[in-house]
């Protein structure tokens, strides 16, 4: 499951510990996506330039206004989506409509669709046009950390009611030994879906990083087998796995997490599953950002070639448990489920 989809199930469980599992309805916009008919697909490019990100469309938020009346919350799990919290108030709603910005998504999208996309300017207007409606119409906005709801209220005026950051379920199962020392060739891993800032990093540091430093390096993402046909001279000899059925036995084997992400929005996940596996961390800015981390001990912060060489170097000097305890108690304190859930009893109490 990739980021989004990994913090909807966060929220999704968070709310049903705070209101009770009875009381939560969930309605999936993309739940028919494979399925979908030919009609339906174009039904949502057509309704885009309207304001109703693609796969929502009148029909559907009609459907969500009609259950709304029933219940005293409404719960909009993606910016992306806030004209129905415009519509809402529009019809009068009188029960409290909540948005959780995942990340600014005019930002994100900016990011993520190439320039030479056609329609690019369409996606990026309907983005700021509901992440505006979510800051007009909301009785109240959670974001996930400071520099989102700095960039709120430079954009919108609107500041979070709430920060509530990037959270998992516990996977952490394995009863491998907690003692193993890094290897003095290094077990290096970057994760990632195939997405223009996780390729950008990804090839930075193979160009830049990895012809100084000897180890032994694993790509793993949904969809980076792309990456390696796009890059085929450069990644020759660097194994890349696409969609592993599960990341748990690459965490697991591996000494140190890469992750040099240089451009986005909201937080990185894959940090947050790096904390929950307990593992040693060279990072940039950008993927530590949102995050209280103990810099030198549960995370080490890298943004140039150089800091990125001397840390791995100064691995393979000088070994270390390849389970990061700091790291681990990181993500038990502030990252998982049970954290965040005390964060949604405060806000709905």
């Amino acid at each position: 499951m990739e980021g989004g989809g990994q913090g909807a199930l966060k929220n999704y469980n968070a709310l049903c510990a705070t209101l009770g599992a009875e009381s939560v309805t969930p309605y999936y916009v993309h739940d028919d996506d494979k399925k979908r008919s030919l009609l339906s697909y174009l039904e949502g490019i057509v309704y885009t330039p309207f304001g109703y990100y693609f796969g929502l469309t009148p029909r559907k938020v009609r459907k969500i206004i009609a259950m709304a009346f029933q219940y005293d919350y409404v719960f909009i799990d993606r910016s992306l989506f806030c004209i129905i919290a415009k519509k809402l108030k529009e019809c009068n709603y009188r029960g409290k409509i909540i948005t959780y910005y995942h990340n600014i998504e005019a930002v994100y999208i900016d990011a993520k669709v190439g320039k030479n996309i056609p329609f690019r300017n369409v996606l990026i207007n309907c983005a700021d046009r509901n992440d505006r409606w979510g800051c007009l119409y909301s009785d109240y906005v959670i974001a996930l950390n400071e520099r989102d709801n700095t960039e709120l209220q430079k954009r919108y005026a609107r500041s979070a009611d709430a920060l509530i950051p990037v959270a998992l379920r516990d996977q952490l199962t394995s009863h491998s030994d907690k003692s193993m020392m890094t290897a003095k060739r290094p077990v290096c891993l970057s994760i990632g879906a195939y997405f223009a800032p996780n390729n950008e990093g990804i090839l930075w540091f193979v160009k830049n990083v990895l012809p100084h430093v000897d180890v032994d390096y694993k790509i793993v993402g949904k969809g980076m087998a792309q990456l390696k046909r796009e890059n085929q001279e450069l990644l020759k000899d660097i194994e890349v796995v696409s969609d592993a059925p599960s990341l748990a036995p690459y965490f697991e084997e591996s000494d140190i997490m890469i992750l040099p992400i240089f451009s986005g929005s909201g937080m990185k996940v894959k940090t947050c599953e790096s904390l929950m596996f307990g593992k040693n961390i060279l990072a940039t800015d950008e993927a530590l950002e949102g995050y209280r981390i103990k810099e030198g001990v549960s995370a080490w912060r890298c943004n140039t070639p150089e800091e990125f060489i001397a840390c791995i170097n100064d691995f393979a000097k000088h070994p270390r448990t390849r389970f990061n305890m700091h790291a681990r108690q990181c993500f038990l304190d502030n990252y998982s489920n049970e954290a965040v859930e005390k964060k949604y009893k405060e806000l709905l109490s």
